[in-house]
């Protein structure tokens, strides 16, 4: 099964509520996006109840290798977007693919 895309997402939305047009739903889907970037960007937490949340990450400085040369290169500190499923959301996903081999699933 192939992944979700934005515009796959945008089409759901748009065939789900009639009343929509694909222009509002793709307003929507962006403004929604949108909105959780800002907030990661101010360094809030974003949650989003029944699917899960969104915080930052900080990763320390650190020295790493480049793999082709092997060369140690500086990495320097940063924060990264992280994503911790909720409760609601990852019992769905266990039911769903209960009966599905784990090959198969990912």
């Amino acid at each position: 099964m192939p992944p979700m895309t934005r515009a796959d997402l945008i089409a759901a939305i748009a065939s789900r509520f009639p009343t929509l047009t694909v222009k509002d739903a793709d307003i929507a889907v962006k403004e929604i996006f949108d909105a959780i970037g800002r907030a990661l960007a101010q360094g809030d937490r974003v949650e989003i109840r029944g699917f899960g949340s969104f915080r930052l990450n900080y990763l320390p400085a650190r020295t790493g290798r480049n793999p082709r040369t092997g060369v140690a290169v500086s990495v320097p500190e940063k924060y990264v977007p992280h994503f911790t499923v909720g409760k609601e959301l990852r019992e769905c996903v266990e039911a769903s693919v209960k009966d599905v081999p784990l090959e198969q699933a990912a």
